[in-house]
C-alpha cells in the first residue's frame, strides 16, 4: 500500500510539473488516503504484533 502511494505521489509531481492541477490534486489526495490507511494499518499490526510476543506468567 505505501508502494501506491509513493507511485500516485510521484503522478502528482509529473502532473504539476506538466500544468494538470486537476489530475496533480487527485493524485496527491489518493495518495494522502493510501499514505493514512498504511500508517493505521501499520500500527495497528505493531500493537497487534507486541501484544501477541507478550509472555505473561
Amino acid at each position: 500500500m505505501l508502494y501506491w502511494a509513493a507511485v500516485f505521489f510521484v503522478i502528482a509531481v509529473v502532473a504539476g510539473i506538466l500544468g494538470f492541477g486537476g489530475i496533480a490534486t487527485a493524485a496527491a489526495g489518493i495518495a494522502k488516503i493510501l499514505f493514512w490507511i498504511f500508517l493505521v494499518v501499520f500500527l495497528v499490526t505493531l500493537v497487534a504484533g507486541f501484544l501477541v510476543g507478550r509472555k505473561v506468567f
